[in-house]
């Protein structure tokens, strides 16, 4: 298993920053994300309002992201968390079937890009799954909807097609994926719906597929998704001034902690979180 003083989600400005400043701190740190950095930022025409870069293209940042990051030798780890909980006093993150440890957690994985639609979350583990790798096999030979955010995610998807039987498709952007068991309907999903568990989604149309199981390929999944009794409001994550969230030890930065969504404001987030985790290692003794 791999171990870190601080577990970091979200490669994005604020993850990033937190990553740089525990760097150096001289604290064993995963950072956990796209190699590519942030998408957001990557599409982001121009930049205005960060000081010291004006009038800087999202691409350009992003490069100066990397090459900071590159030059104070923090890697990023290519991997999406699926889940978190605290055992023994420390974390355990998982991305899909390996696992990672550490003694606290940053949480900087960005705004939903999808809301949740009704029924999502009511039936999360009776048939609606947001890690294909973990629970794919369980739809084998069966009928899913495969909702997806983002380009990155769509590997997942044509991995459950080869396991179901028919998948019906709805991705969020212009997709080519073509196989003879996907079929793209020409409405969104507006509701998952069943008794106890999902039998059928409600298209935004009206129409009715019947489904034994919905996937929700999101790019950054529900916080308090990932981490069961996290505290959000509207969806985002609930923090203090320090960044602290409700659990001892988990810290959250950027825009999963609500606007103004401005990069510069997730920089100086990523930053306060890391030294409230550097207070709260001191704290269980783990600041050697």
């Amino acid at each position: 298993m791999n171990r870190a003083d601080i577990a970091i989600v979200g490669a994005g400005p604020a993850g990033i920053s937190a990553a740089l400043n525990a760097k150096i701190r001289n604290k064993s740190v995963i950072l956990f994300g796209n190699g590519d950095l942030s998408r957001k930022v990557e599409l982001s025409k121009l930049i205005s309002n960060y000081p010291g870069l004006p009038e800087i293209s999202g691409k350009e940042l992003n490069e100066k992201f990397k090459a900071h990051l590159d030059k104070a030798g923090v890697g990023i780890t290519d991997e999406k968390i699926t889940g978190i909980y605290k055992r023994g006093g420390r974390f355990i993150l998982l991305a899909d079937l390996k696992e990672f440890e550490a003694d606290c957690v940053i949480l900087a994985t960005g705004a939903e890009s999808l809301k949740p639609v009704e029924g999502e979350r009511e039936f999360l583990g009776r048939g609606v799954s947001f890690c294909a790798t973990c629970d794919g096999n369980l739809f084998k030979g069966k009928t899913i909807a495969v909702s997806c955010d983002c380009p990155e995610e769509e590997a997942e998807a044509v991995y459950l097609s080869e396991i179901a039987q028919r998948v019906y498709y709805f991705p969020s952007f212009k997709s080519s994926l073509e196989r003879e068991n996907i079929i793209k309907p020409h409405s969104g999903i507006k509701a998952v719906c069943g008794q106890n568990r999902v039998e059928e989604i409600k298209l935004k149309n009206g129409d009715k597929i019947k489904v034994d199981g919905v996937f929700f390929l999101k790019q950054s999944a529900a916080a308090d998704i990932l981490l069961s009794k996290l505290e959000t409001e509207n969806g985002r994550i609930i923090v203090d001034r320090e960044m602290k969230t409700n659990i001892d030890g988990c810290f959250a930065a950027g825009d999963c902690t609500g606007a103004p969504y401005q990069i510069a404001k997730a920089v100086g987030e990523g930053n306060v979180a890391l030294h409230s985790a550097l207070a709260y290692l001191s704290k269980i003794g783990k600041n050697q």
